[in-house]
């Protein structure tokens, strides 16, 4: 698949995450964004976060320069027409998700896949506005994508054998596990995460712990990787609130309805580690600031047990 022209739609933390993953393993990738300032903003958080993996010893300056030399950033959305993968990794947003892939049906060849990296949204609504309902298939890779190992491959009711078949080696050159998903809101893993955030957040808005003793609890009674809170952050608290409000839009299941005390720090742009505050605080280097002042470096996302 070294050949293979790839482009990525969105240059915020998801299409970094990919466009790293992607150059990392020998394949060039094309980087989009509304406007060149955009999409070079994309490359300096791409060049930033392989500074984190050379300061872990996980990279050196050579792999830098290669890796960065395999993404090229435009804002010309004509360099999807000749692609064979495009990755749509735009805000979790339905009405703009399918303006841009009826924008690019009517740009890129009929044998163009169409992937789309949503946590919650449905393949199939999206696949209705382009040409080739059979060539669109979801992709759900989780924050960091470098360092993340898992992927969900969602199918649409219209999804075709040779385009899942496209995106089980897409995955598979990057280096994923991947898991079978049959359309669904929330899929598997953000349908199972949300109301455990949720949850946390409820617990620390009545007062029962800390948001430090939440976390903590949840780490060494369950295995966690990270807490619940603190994975929050990570994730972006708007981001997190938007999952929950699609999964109620979608089910009508009340687990599913955010904290209060979410959206009272979405509205005050508290959103995690992207602002440098949530329900903890955070440098400038991603790395939470512990009560004396001290950074801790930051642990990478996701849930292990």
């Amino acid at each position: 698949m070294a050949s293979t022209k790839i482009v990525i739609i969105g240059a915020g933390v998801m299409g970094q995450g990919l466009a790293e993953a992607i150059a990392t393993s020998g394949t060039d990738v094309t980087l989009v964004d509304r406007t060149t300032k955009l999409a070079e903003r994309g490359m300096k958080g791409i060049s930033e976060s392989i500074e984190r993996e050379i300061s872990r010893w996980g990279l050196t300056k050579s792999d830098k320069r290669a890796i960065l030399a395999r993404i090229h950033p435009t804002s010309d959305l004509a360099e999807a027409e000749d692609a064979e993968f495009v990755i749509e990794a735009i805000p979790e947003d339905i009405d703009a998700k399918r303006a841009l892939f009826e924008k690019l049906d009517g740009i890129c060849n009929e044998e163009t896949v169409f992937i789309t990296n949503t946590g919650t949204l449905s393949v199939s609504e999206i696949a209705a506005v382009t040409e080739h309902p059979e060539k669109v298939i979801g992709m759900h890779f989780l924050n960091p994508v470098t360092r993340i190992p898992v992927v969900e491959i969602v199918k649409g009711l219209k999804t075709d054998a040779a385009t899942f078949q496209k995106a089980v080696e897409f995955a598979e050159m990057l280096d994923k596990k991947w898991i079978t998903v049959i359309e669904y809101p929330g899929y598997v893993t953000t349908r199972i995460i949300v109301p455990l955030l949720n949850e946390a957040m409820h617990v620390l808005m009545e007062g029962v712990a800390t948001a430090e003793d939440i976390d903590e609890a949840m780490k060494l009674g369950f295995g966690f990787n990270v807490g619940p809170l603190t994975l929050a952050d990570m994730m972006g608290l708007d981001v997190v609130m938007s999952w929950m409000e699609n999964l109620i839009m979608e089910l009508s299941d009340p687990k599913y309805s955010p904290c209060p005390l979410l959206r009272k720090m979405v509205r005050a742009q508290h959103l995690g580690v992207k602002t440098g505050r949530g329900f903890f605080e955070y440098d400038a280097e991603g790395n939470k600031i512990s009560k004396n002042g001290t950074p801790i470096e930051a642990p990478e996302s996701g849930i292990k047990k």
